[in-house]
């Protein structure tokens, strides 16, 4: 049996919507984040020696990292769903896009995050310019930029597209939720690309999605 770890607000739930659309049977265990920190408790060390989530385990295998956890599922128990055929520009696409969610991708709204919280950090009145200044140079300098690029190239990916690897939903585009989602927590999505966030509202309109949702507990996007 599969068992999910999943923790509230986090890149699990997507393995819980992986796990819907395949329609396997598994369990789900819940976590809750620290009520200060907003970090994983200390539980999940027992799962894994990072004791991050999401995590399965499926008999004695365990396996971590939402990439790898998707491509174990998929190749398991998939039986060819939600993946292109072997040797289609369809299926080079899927490879690409699944390694782009959280290598190229995601770190970008982690960093977004991270200057959101020193600019809202409680420091002494005369450190504030300080914090706020850094944080500015960082976002226009660097963080902006490379967020206005990466949307960009979605968008465009998806004006092709229904989904990002062709006419039909793969893994991938699962993969691609949350970091899209992230993005549209810090970025008017409707307003500068409509695409990405037409596609946003198509997968939030899935059963599977809406179950998962149902299932998985509290979802505010990028809550720590």
């Amino acid at each position: 049996m599969i068992t999910l770890h999943h923790l509230e607000n986090s890149r699990s739930q997507r393995i819980l919507w992986l796990l819907e659309e395949l329609g396997v049977e598994y369990d789900i265990k819940h976590y809750k984040r620290d009520a200060k920190t907003s970090l994983a408790p200390p539980e999940l060390l027992a799962i894994h020696p990072l004791g991050k989530s999401p995590v399965i385990t499926d008999g004695d295998i365990t396996v971590a990292e939402s990439g790898a956890i998707i491509e174990y599922l998929v190749g398991n128990y998939g039986d060819g769903s939600l993946l292109p055929a072997e040797g289609t520009p369809e299926r080079l696409a899927y490879t690409y896009w699944l390694h782009y969610a959280e290598g190229s991708f995601m770190p970008y709204m982690i960093i977004s995050l991270i200057m959101a919280r020193i600019e809202s950090a409680p420091v002494p009145f005369f450190l504030k310019p300080v914090t706020k200044g850094i944080a500015g140079k960082v976002k226009d300098g660097f963080l902006n930029p490379n967020v206005k690029r990466n949307l960009e190239f979605i968008e465009a990916t998806l004006k092709n597209s229904k989904w990002f690897c062709g006419d039909s939903m793969t893994a991938a585009d699962i993969q691609m939720s949350f970091p899209l989602e992230a993005a549209a927590v810090r970025t008017n999505l409707k307003a500068s690309y409509p695409k990405s966030a037409a596609y946003l509202k198509r997968i939030h309109a899935l059963p599977a999605y809406k179950t998962a949702l149902e299932k998985g507990g509290p979802y505010a996007l990028m809550g720590g």
